[in-house]
């Protein structure tokens, strides 16, 4: 091989080095897992209803409701990520999600009766492992 074939030969490798370098530097990065699905840990809790009088003076009746839709944020989102209904006796379970940070609620009316809106009951939970079930607190809602 002659000296200016070798130097060709040497800048070529030299450019493709660098795209090679950087290519392994930012790899792991994007690999990065976030919150979300894909993993092996749940979120799981119950719904509770206490039903009071038109005036929020006197408790009806309280119960673990059926059917109730139940949310999940992923992260520091800002829309709803997931979407499950209670079971008969009021369990939820959020499955297969990563470790991170998850806000997890239900609609209730409100009790100050502030407004005929219905108002977020909201939990924010932690994932640490990669297979933990964690049980949220909890979540009261109004009817």
């Amino acid at each position: 091989m002659n000296k200016k074939h070798a130097l060709v030969s040497r800048q070529t490798a030299g450019r493709l080095m660098l795209p090679l370098w950087l290519f392994l530097l930012v790899f792991p990065m994007a690999c990065a897992k976030t919150e979300g699905e894909g993993g092996l840990a749940t979120i799981r809790g119950r719904v509770l209803v206490k039903e009071y009088n038109s005036t929020f003076t006197v408790l009806q009746e309280e119960y673990y409701v059926g059917d109730e839709d139940v949310f999940i944020i992923y992260g520091d989102g800002k829309r709803v990520d997931d979407r499950e209904r209670t079971t008969f006796d009021g369990w939820f379970e959020f499955r297969y999600l990563r470790p991170g940070n998850y806000t997890v609620y239900a609609y209730s009316k409100d009790s100050t009766l502030q407004t005929n809106a219905k108002i977020p009951v909201i939990r924010e939970v932690t994932i640490n492992g990669r297979k933990d079930v964690v049980e949220v607190e909890e979540l009261v809602i109004f009817k």
